[in-house]
């Protein structure tokens, strides 16, 4: 392919490069010729073919990985959370909250009414900001905090790597990992380096390597990760922290998605001489996935640098949501009701995973509104089998990072389901995994 590159300075090349991969001569994951090899063909400059693979990296249309050389970016749909579109399987692989446990907001909305807010007046309301600073500084050792409201964790996150990162700066994420998180580190052209999560959390020697590797974002779930269940254990947060002390300016996002609803204490890797952080709790799992904000308490650089990357766009969100969202929180029967169905998500999770032990099918429970069953058998292979018997469920798969073994986990999300449909997906799991090939072992285990 590098006869058909053609070009004497760093723009036409990265033209000619464009031109093949729109024509398909160049697919996604090809590799780009080595710069010394690709000058010397077009009796250029090595400093000229290095410009245009910057230009091309930058745009999004290659991607470099360090000795795996430059390649041409795979721009391929990534899995998404939420209910599968046109399915008339049952679809027990949605994420979703309970809607019937998301609490009533018609009593607050007749609260909220107040005068129009106008450009130029304070972005955060007032009452919702001091009781969010209390909210969050409480389970902070920082010591400066500031308080930004963006329109959901998703859209946090992303506009705190934009104003920390350029494109191909690589982002530890947690492996397995969530799917907006994949979706939001492609998307933003960064590279994902893969940390792998066990029962406690990011594990230390995978945060340690992946700062070697020189990320300049951290990116993880202290509780209730998805997909896993896991949350950060005191011994293992202390372990991370003390791994990060040497570098204080590597941006540490901390996505506390499940907070209120969570069964698990919070346990922060953000020592109180970290530089660069934050910590973002959204509503959506309790207060509903339409109620679109979420609070990011952070450092003052990084605060400010939130702000202008807001200033473009929305600037701030609607008072309405902030207004309505306060009077929910500060409601005690609302929170009563929070309270409540983080109960029923932990005993409903509890109570399937002793139908799959009866089964042969050994899990754990964890935290947060999914459980990650282990398999002995692909979780493809499971999935199709279910989908035979009426079930939609996520592959692990979808979530994983690194390796190209195929996952034995499935992903599920069952707190709605009654006490019939349990047990007969429970069965019908069991059943799959047999027909995958897991007879032999579930009978060792059972």
């Amino acid at each position: 392919m590098t006869s058909d590159i053609r070009g004497r300075s760093a723009t036409e090349i990265a033209d000619s490069v464009r031109a093949l991969i729109e024509r398909s001569q160049l697919r996604a994951g090809d590799p780009l010729p080595p710069v010394r090899s690709l000058a010397d063909d077009l009796g250029v400059n090595r400093n000229t073919v290095v410009a245009a693979y910057r230009q091309l990296t930058q745009a999004g249309v290659v991607v470099t990985r360090g000795r795996g050389g430059t390649r041409v970016a795979d721009l391929s749909p990534v899995a998404q959370e939420g209910f599968a579109a046109d399915s008339v399987l049952r679809d027990v692989g949605t994420g979703n909250p309970d809607p019937d446990l998301i609490p009533d907001l018609a009593p607050a909305l007749a609260r909220i009414a107040g005068r129009p807010v106008l450009y130029g007046e304070p972005v955060v309301d007032p009452g919702l900001e001091q009781w969010a600073l209390e909210w969050m500084a409480g389970d902070l050792a920082a010591g400066d905090v500031r308080l930004t409201i963006t329109s959901g964790a998703a859209d946090a996150v992303e506009r705190l790597l934009a104003q920390a990162l350029t494109r191909d700066d690589a982002v530890a994420l947690e492996d397995p990992c969530f799917l907006t998180s994949i979706h939001t580190v492609r998307i933003g052209g960064y590279r994902a380096v893969p940390v792998p999560v066990d029962d406690e959390g990011m594990t230390v020697e995978g945060l340690r390597v992946a700062l070697e590797q020189g990320v300049r974002a951290v990116v993880h779930t202290p509780r209730a990760q998805n997909p896993t269940g896991s949350s950060l254990s005191a011994a293992r947060a202390a372990q991370l922290r003390e791994v990060l002390r040497a570098h204080p300016y590597v941006l540490v996002i901390e996505d506390d998605h499940f907070s209120m609803l969570s069964q698990q204490p919070f346990h922060s890797l953000i020592a109180p001489e970290h530089r660069r952080w934050a910590l973002v709790r959204s509503v959506s799992k309790f207060l509903g996935p339409d109620m679109c904000l979420a609070v990011t308490a952070s450092d003052p650089e990084t605060a400010e640098r939130l702000a202008m990357r807001l200033t473009p766009g929305t600037t701030w969100v609607s008072h309405l949501l902030q207004r309505l969202t306060h009077a929910l929180v500060t409601d005690a029967a609302t929170a009563a009701s929070i309270a409540d169905a983080g109960a029923h998500y932990a005993a409903r999770n509890a109570s399937f995973v002793s139908l799959l032990r009866e089964h042969g099918l050994d899990a754990d429970a964890g935290d947060g509104l999914n459980l990650w069953i282990p398999l002995p058998v692909p979780a493809r292979d499971v999935s199709e089998q279910l989908m035979r018997r009426g079930w939609l469920a996520r592959p692990g798969d979808e979530f994983v990072l690194a390796g190209d073994e195929p996952s034995h986990r499935l992903r599920l999300t069952v707190h709605d389901l009654d006490d019939d449909d349990a047990v007969q997906l429970a069965a019908d799991l069991a059943a799959a995994v047999g027909a995958a090939g897991g007879r032999a072992r579930l009978r060792e285990v059972g």
